[in-house]
C-alpha cells in the first residue's frame, strides 16, 4: 500500500472510531498536495472511487470510443457541436453553397410559381458569384451557377411528372376502391 493510500486508510479508521482530529502520536504530517505527490493523490482518489463503485454502469461502458483511430481533425469539437446541435448556416461560403446546391432541386420542387423558382435561382447564382470573388481565403468555390431557363424547364418536367404520378395513384386507388365495393356487394348478394 502506498503512503497516500495508507494515510487514507488511517484517516477512515480514525473517523470510524470517532476521533475527528489526527492523534498526536502518529508522527506523520498531514498530506500536502504538491507537484511531487499529485500523481499519487490522483491515483489514490481513482482507486477509492473504483472500490466504491463510482465508475460502475457509466454510459458507454464496454463500447469503443467514438472517432478513436480515425484521422486527426483539429476542428473535431466544432464539427461534433454542429452535428449534435443540428446547426446550419455555419461555415465557409464554399461549403454552404455545395450543400445548398445538393438540396436546391428539392427546394425548387416545393415552389408553386415559376417567378418564385426564377427568384431562388437568381439569388443562388448571385451568391455563388459573390463567393468566387471573396478574398478571405477558405476552400475554393467549385459550385457552378445554374442555368435559370434550363432549371425552369427541369422544374416544370418534375412538377408534371409528380402530377401525373399523383393522378395515376388516385386513379389506381379509385379503381381499387371500386373493385372492393363491387366485391362487398357481391358478398352481400351471395349471403341473401
Amino acid at each position: 500500500m502506498s503512503d497516500a493510500m495508507g494515510e487514507a486508510a488511517r484517516y477512515r479508521a480514525r473517523r470510524d472510531a470517532g476521533a475527528d482530529a489526527p492523534s498526536e502520536g502518529d508522527g506523520d504530517p498531514p498530506l500536502v498536495l504538491n507537484a511531487e505527490n499529485q500523481a499519487q493523490f490522483v491515483e489514490t482518489a481513482i482507486q477509492i472511487a473504483i472500490r466504491r463503485g463510482d465508475f460502475d454502469d457509466l454510459p458507454g461502458a464496454g463500447k469503443p470510443i467514438e472517432g478513436l483511430g480515425s484521422r486527426h481533425d483539429p476542428d473535431w469539437w466544432i464539427r461534433r457541436k454542429i452535428e449534435n446541435e443540428n446547426l446550419s448556416g455555419l461555415g465557409p461560403p464554399a461549403l454552404l453553397l455545395r450543400v445548398e446546391d445538393r438540396e436546391l432541386d428539392g427546394q425548387l420542387d416545393a415552389l408553386r410559381r415559376e417567378d418564385d423558382v426564377r427568384a431562388v435561382l437568381e439569388d443562388f447564382n448571385r451568391r455563388v458569384i459573390d463567393a468566387r470573388r471573396q478574398l478571405h481565403g477558405g476552400p475554393p468555390v467549385v459550385t457552378r451557377t445554374r442555368d435559370v431557363e434550363a432549371e425552369i424547364i427541369a422544374w416544370r418536367e418534375r412538377r408534371d411528372a409528380a402530377r401525373a404520378a399523383a393522378e395515376a395513384k388516385a386513379a389506381a386507388d379509385a379503381e381499387a376502391e371500386t373493385d372492393a365495393a363491387s366485391r362487398r356487394r357481391l358478398r352481400r348478394w351471395r349471403r341473401r
